[in-house]
């Protein structure tokens, strides 16, 4: 009998968002609006689509491994050299080759509890033992983090904003951090929503740093809409990036999503349009769960991260905005038993969502507030 490795066998995988069909198969509901996954509501770049459709009769050929062009796009864009930039399918993938390169099998990863839940799928993939420091006031601790470091830390992934509870640290607070970290240590900054905070003065935009012991991961599948073609970047020394060339898998991201790539960075009036309505959405939503009484987190992202009474209580809400064809995401499995996470949407599915949440909401909590009288 094939033997598994442990680490493997009680590997849990990362569970996505629920898919629109996934949920049109299950239930007869005539409309389904999905803001759990922190998607674009606009879709693509109209840009990118026509970039894609000039790219399909070249099918038949492997795509350039070094992604020549649309790191040339990143490079020019964020005034970054080119030979500190690979191309991945996406954060996931490119924090599975950092992992894959600078850790052995005693090291140790440093993180929040209540963050990206992809780091902690990544690095129990590889067998590698995650140390997680709680949030304060659900905000990454870099202090308590700092103070947690020991002889087997090998690298500290900080997400910034963090997901899913949208909050950021600042420029100061970050450069203190890092002052202290140790040089033999790597720090992944993950800035997958860095389109959204940096109008911030306070964010520290990660690419505008040169420190040898850090490498900055972003991606097109939130702002830029192409979160189906699975396109991000690393931006990092020379020694970080040669090395995560040797491991990364040769001919990805594949042909479309580095053509759709190039457009998308190219569509300034896009990417404002999304910065947009994004705001106006965002503004919508807190204003109705402030009327409502729903405990949110201040968010400098694309989401909301709501806070229920209990886990059950937010399974609850979870499951019955599913019933009336609203998506959203139960973070649990972040480390947030009792939180909601909402993102952005357009006008009219913001207003679908936020009447079916506060239908769900109030019926709910007239439950809970019976059996804590009963």
């Amino acid at each position: 009998m094939i033997k598994i490795p442990e680490f493997v066998k009680n590997l849990k995988p990362y569970q996505a968002g629920k898919l629109i069909e996934e949920l049109a198969r299950e239930k007869n509901l005539k409309r389904i609006v999905k803001l759990a996954s922190n998607e674009n509501p606009l879709g693509p770049s109209l840009k990118a689509l026509e970039a894609i459709k000039e790219a399909l009769p070249r099918l038949n050929r492997y795509t350039d491994s070094t992604s020549y062009e649309t790191v040339q796009a990143i490079a020019l864009k964020y005034n970054v050299q080119p030979q500190h930039i690979i191309c991945g399918h996406g954060t996931d993938s490119l924090l599975a080759y950092i992992i894959n390169a600078f850790t052995m099998e005693n090291d140790e990863i440093l993180t929040s509890e209540g963050t990206f839940i992809g780091i902690y799928v990544n690095a129990r993939k590889f067998g590698r033992k995650v140390v997680k420091v709680p949030l304060k006031d659900y905000a990454i601790d870099l202090p308590k983090i700092l103070k947690n470091i020991s002889d087997k830390t090998k690298m500290i992934y900080l997400a910034n904003p963090n997901n899913p509870t949208g909050t950021m640290f600042g420029y100061r607070e970050f450069e203190a951090f890092m002052a202290k970290v140790p040089d033999h240590i790597l720090v992944i900054l993950d800035e997958a929503y860095t389109t959204y905070a940096s109008a911030n003065p306070d964010y520290p935009n990660g690419v505008h740093y040169e420190y040898e012991n850090m490498v900055v991961t972003r991606t097109l599948s939130k702002a830029y809409g192409l979160g189906g073609l699975r396109i991000g970047f690393a931006v990092g020394p020379d020694e970080v990036i040669n090395a995560l060339y040797k491991v990364k898998l040769p001919f990805e991201p594949n042909l479309l999503a580095q053509k759709a790539a190039v457009a998308a960075l190219n569509d300034d009036e896009f990417l404002k349009r999304t910065i947009e309505l994004n705001q106006t959405s965002l503004k919508m939503m807190k204003a109705k769960f402030e009327q409502l009484g729903i405990k949110q987190v201040p968010t400098m992202a694309n989401f909301i991260l709501l806070l229920m009474p209990d886990e059950q209580f937010a399974q609850n809400l979870y499951q019955g905005c599913l019933n009336k064809g609203l998506i959203v995401r139960h973070v649990k499995s972040f480390g947030i038993p009792n939180g909601i996470r909402i993102n952005s949407g357009t006008v009219e599915e913001t207003e679908f969502a936020l009447d079916i949440i506060e239908k769900v909401y109030l019926k709910l909590k007239n439950k809970y507030q019976l059996i804590l009288k009963g």
